[in-house]
């Protein structure tokens, strides 16, 4: 059978083990690891650092009708595979609507009109406020039906596409966002669906191409190149939410890297105003397609069928470029506690038995900055798959993030 990605590197998981901070330790009689322990971040003493990005553990209770949150905002990312029924819009937005605000991203939609089904299933409790389509990739933000539209400053929308024929076979390349101002905060959120580099002749990629770029500096959503001696310009000036669908390869961590900044710098570049307030709030959520990779398949699936699976997330290449200050440096992402999310066969809650075999991974995620946290306080309440739903060969992925503003 052939697995996807790097075959001929395996994790040897030693007989006698313990778990502490997701990474091996050995006990005595056991070949020698390096005791590392990850350290702990300030979010509520909750959070791990993985040097770009800090894993939060969710709390999983939110007071939705008290007072200790300003907003409170349900974040969904889902690839459709181009296939879609009411019964799973029903469950992908779920029965509880106790939020303010519903960001539904969507990557590989079918011509069916998704929003009709969105706004058929939320029809009691929200209404929608707006949406940015680029083909089959799709992202839309519904408030409240009771003057929500009161609540709502500023919306934008934008989108850029990238190189390939995607759109041809509803797998359209590059980003949309919407950019909104609701309760007086600034919020950015981007959808997005990343193209690879151009197919290799080579069975196996390589696994430390050449960067792009010289050095990087931070831009305030993403680590941004230098050109010429001059810092890029930032251009996430509102809150942002980002909806990623990227390249499917393992060996093409490079390019993704690129594309997630290339997107970066160039929504809402025109007409941006140098003058405008920065983004309060980003948040990325999509099909990212960073794979778990140096393991085989058998293996990960041997971890993920005994509930370890949350030890491959030394192996989640996301993480990996993260700690290597490529992208997404500074962000909070939750926990992964739920099983690796792609790719499983359609109709089922079973992963691949096609001729690919593919390593299960964590390709569906969301990611979310703070920009200025001594003004604004954040704390994640859930962070999971919906596991019934079978249709696609993606599962989707559901947060609850709820923000409060800081009285200075």
């Amino acid at each position: 059978m052939v697995a996807e990605g790097i075959r001929n590197l395996m994790i040897k998981i030693p007989r006698k083990w313990e778990i502490s901070s997701l990474l091996f330790i050995p006990v005595k009689g056991t070949p020698r690891f390096k005791l590392k322990r990850r350290p702990v971040g300030s979010m509520n003493d909750l959070a791990t650092n993985h040097g770009g990005i800090t894993t939060v553990r969710a709390d999983y209770h939110c007071d939705f009708s008290g007072s200790s949150s300003d907003l409170c905002v349900c974040i969904v990312t889902w690839n459709m595979n181009g296939q879609v029924s009411y019964e799973d819009i029903e469950q992908l937005v779920g029965s509880n609507h106790e939020f303010d605000l519903l960001v539904v991203g969507l990557q590989e939609v079918p011509r069916t009109n998704i929003s009709r089904l969105l706004q058929a299933a939320l029809i009691e409790t929200h209404i929608l406020l707006g949406k940015a389509i680029m083909q089959s990739l799709q992202l839309y933000v519904f408030g409240p039906k009771m003057n929500s539209q009161l609540f709502v400053n500023e919306l934008k929308v934008d989108k850029y596409g990238v190189g390939g024929f995607g759109g041809l076979i509803r797998r359209k390349k590059g980003a949309v966002a919407i950019n909104i101002i609701y309760k007086g905060i600034r919020m950015l959120f981007i959808c997005c669906h990343l193209s690879g580099p151009r197919p290799s002749l080579s069975p196996r990629p390589s696994l430390s191409p050449r960067p792009h770029g010289a050095h990087w500096e931070q831009g305030s959503s993403l680590v941004t190149p230098k050109s010429n001696g001059e810092e890029a310009q930032n251009t996430m000036n509102d809150l942002y939410v980002v909806n990623c669908d990227c390249v499917a390869h393992a060996g093409n961590v490079e390019e993704r890297n690129w594309q997630c900044r290339k997107i970066s710098g160039s929504l809402f570049s025109k007409n941006k105003n140098p003058y405008g307030r920065p983004v309060q709030v980003t948040v990325w959520l999509g099909d990212l397609n960073y794979r778990v990779h140096g393991i085989d398949t058998q293996p990960a699936r041997n971890l993920i069928h005994k509930n370890l699976h949350r030890l491959l997330t030394r192996n989640d290449q996301l993480l990996q470029e993260a700690d290597r200050g490529q992208i997404f440096r500074g962000y909070c992402e939750g926990t992964l506690a739920f099983k690796p999310t792609y790719k499983y066969n359609i109709g089922s809650s079973n992963y691949d038995t096609s001729y690919k075999v593919r390593v299960p991974s964590w390709t569906d995620r969301i990611l979310f900055k703070i920009e200025e946290s001594s003004k604004m306080s954040e704390k994640l309440h859930s962070y999971q798959s919906i596991e019934g739903i079978c249709s696609s060969d993606h599962k989707p992925v559901k947060a609850h993030l709820c923000l409060q503003a800081i009285k200075q």
